[in-house]
């Protein structure tokens, strides 16, 4: 009722890489803060990560998932401004605003974005995820979901 037309999302598609590929390691990007990501920011670290991950591993050897979907809609009661606007407008009656966007809505400790790769690509997915980072509305960082212990170790991570 409310709701006139549901803007369009910038952010279209969700599986980049090798969706079917069987990968050993998996790392997300985790949000430490609660927050609203726009779509425009999904999408913009949706690009930067996936153009990295493409451009030094391939799209046959990784599989990035963005793991927040927009569904909140943003809004906004426009202000009139200049001669004359306070006789126009209404002020804040009637202040429900038109919808302009949208936004996912992040807990702390969420995973934003995830990206699967083999050991030995492990150092470009974490360049990827770092890319992604300063597009998000919050502090961020990166945490290995899957790997093998004895790796782990290798890398210098301890236990």
């Amino acid at each position: 009722r409310y709701i006139h037309r549901q803007p369009p999302s910038r952010l279209t598609s969700f599986d980049m890489g090798d969706a079917s590929g069987v990968f050993e390691v998996e790392l997300s990007l985790v949000g430490l803060e609660r927050c609203q990501i726009r779509h425009q920011a999904l999408e913009a670290a949706r690009i930067a990560s996936n153009r990295e991950m493409t451009k030094k591993v391939g799209r046959q050897n990784y599989h990035l998932r963005m793991r927040v979907k927009p569904y909140h809609y943003l809004r906004e009661n426009k202000m009139i401004s200049g001669a004359g606007a306070d006789r126009v407008q209404d002020g804040m009656r009637r202040a429900w605003g038109k919808v302009i966007g949208l936004a996912a809505r992040v807990r702390p400790g969420q995973p934003l974005i995830t990206v699967r790769v083999n050991p030995r690509h492990i150092g470009s997915a974490m360049t990827a995820l770092k890319k992604a980072a300063p597009k998000m509305p919050t502090p961020c960082k990166i945490v290995f979901d899957k790997i093998d212990p004895e790796l782990k170790r290798k890398m210098g991570y301890g236990t």
